[in-house]
């Protein structure tokens, strides 16, 4: 049996209308995807974030591949992704064939090292995947620029950053296309789900295709067409409006929800900044020019040991803190496609010192202290 906690890592909560609009699609029949809230989810996204076409997914990871199947990654391609990420960011492009390629990230940030972008792209390069780690934006300016003078696409992982933004514009909006997440560790969450953002207008129509099935559905539903079949490679990729109704409730007190964030962020950074850092344990790095979404709050840990040592700490005052990412390229399927110990070196060192907070919408001040005085009393 696994233990109880009384302060969890995460906890799902409910923002808004959740119940409500769940009750209301089911009363009018619509509980298959792309009826009336999915709609308004895709509007609500197209219009705050200014992108040309949302499309909810039934995860993130099905957005990513997506991408892959849009940008026609197969045999002989390369994928560019940081090895300090969650597994979809690489299995949907390898996926269709290709071999990832592992970069290295910042010490600062923890996102994919532009300074040694330019150095993984050879001529089998077909598209790079920043990831904005913490929803803090990777330097979009310089990878995309880099990309555009190799012909290379740029797929942005914005599974952390919905609502923040880069130099002023919307985390999402930089790469050709763009992936969010709506897993119940997010900010908005509908238990599971996720959506593609397509920024290239060029790739809607194909998008819609591989979204349903490989098929001309969509077209068939406006009337352009007498009959729908099968014209592309696809797969099922369509969220039921039934999780899209409980999305939208989250999706429209969205400034609630990050403001609510914002506060449980900078309270923990207020109370632990300075005794952090006095113990040579690292808090996050936020350059002045990116807005965060609030994602998560971690410290990371002068060792290995150190690290395993306050996960144990809070685990005795009932405060459940965890980990994040093994990284890829020391993985046996990253091995597999050439990774090896010490190629990604500050990868290596934040897996093995990174601890992640207590971080949720309804955790309350009274808890938060708790985690911050456990903390506190660590002796390393």
């Amino acid at each position: 049996m696994e233990p109880t906690y009384a302060i969890t890592f995460n906890r799902s909560s409910l923002s808004g209308r959740e119940l409500e609009y769940i009750f209301r699609t089911m009363t009018i029949g619509q509980i298959a995807g792309d009826q009336t809230y999915s709609k308004k989810c895709h509007a609500l996204l197209e219009q705050t974030l200014g992108v040309p076409k949302a499309m909810l997914t039934s995860s993130c990871t099905h957005a990513l591949e997506m991408c892959a199947l849009l940008l026609d990654l197969g045999p002989g391609d390369e994928a560019i992704v940081p090895s300090f990420t969650f597994v979809s960011t690489a299995n949907a492009f390898a996926l269709r064939g290709a071999r990832i390629v592992f970069a290295d990230v910042r010490r600062d940030t923890l996102n994919l090292d532009e300074r040694q972008l330019e150095g993984l792209i050879s001529p089998r390069t077909k598209v790079v995947v920043p990831v904005h780690y913490a929803g803090v934006g990777c330097e979009m300016d310089v990878i995309g620029e880099i990309a555009s003078r190799h012909g290379v696409s740029v797929v942005e992982d914005n599974a952390h950053g919905l609502f923040g933004k880069f130099r002023g514009r919307w985390l999402g909006s930089f790469g050709c296309l763009a992936t969010q997440s709506f897993h119940e560790t997010k900010n908005i969450t509908c238990g599971e789900g996720g959506a593609l953002l397509v920024n290239d207008v060029r790739l809607t129509s194909r998008a819609e295709i591989i979204r349903e099935k490989g098929t001309d559905r969509s077209r068939f539903f406006r009337g352009e067409v007498d009959k729908y079949t099968w014209v592309d490679l696809g797969s099922s990729y369509v969220m039921s409006d039934v999780l899209a109704a409980f999305l939208y409730a989250q999706l429209e007190v969205w400034q609630e929800i990050q403001a609510r964030r914002q506060s449980l962020w900078e309270h923990y950074d207020r109370e632990l900044r300075e005794w952090a850092e006095g113990r040579g344990i690292r808090c996050p790095a936020v350059p002045a020019h990116c807005q965060q979404s609030y994602h998560m709050y971690y410290l990371v840990l002068p060792s290995a040991e150190q690290r395993e040592a306050l996960l144990a700490h809070l685990r005795t005052r009932g405060i459940l803190s965890v980990f994040h990412y093994v990284p890829l390229h020391l993985s046996p399927m990253g091995q597999r496609m050439g990774g090896r110990k010490g190629t990604c070196p500050v990868s290596e060192q934040v897996s093995e010192r990174l601890v992640r907070l207590p971080f949720y919408n309804s955790l309350s001040r009274g808890d938060q202290d708790r985690v911050v005085a456990a903390v506190r009393e660590f002796r390393q």
